[in-house]
């Protein structure tokens, strides 16, 4: 027996503003909505093979980097298309420390979590 990943849950200010930008980041849709906070994921719903993201409000702003950050691909079109197609969507370039050669891209949402864009995958990875 084993677990699945079901769900990401991100502690935040505002719910409402960071589920608009990671529904249009991942072209995603609103699942479920509390006082408490939002989940997000596919249009297709809960239960797939991809998390839903739950987007929780808490009292305390974030003081340091997250331990655990996202890595996002684009499907359509090529990293640098992307990239700006999410600084357009409110995230901004963070430095954590590159040196300048990654192919990948650190950026932040609209409240400063950590996430990197890398470049498409042509094959999926092997098993």
């Amino acid at each position: 027996m084993s677990c699945r990943l079901s769900e990401l849950v991100l502690n935040c200010d505002d719910p409402a503003t960071l589920a608009r930008f990671w529904c249009a980041v991942l072209d995603h849709v609103v699942l479920g909505e509390d006082e408490d906070g939002i989940e997000i994921g596919p249009a297709s719903g809960f239960g797939g093979a991809a998390p839903t993201m739950i987007l929780t409000r808490v009292p305390h702003a974030k003081r340091q980097p997250l331990r655990l950050h996202l890595d996002v691909n684009p499907v359509d079109r090529d990293q640098d298309a992307e990239l700006e197609r999410l600084l357009a969507l409110g995230a901004r370039p963070a430095d954590v420390g590159q040196t300048g050669d990654e192919s990948w891209h650190v950026l932040q949402d609209p409240e400063g979590n950590e996430f990197c864009l890398l470049r498409r995958r042509l094959a999926p990875l092997a098993d």
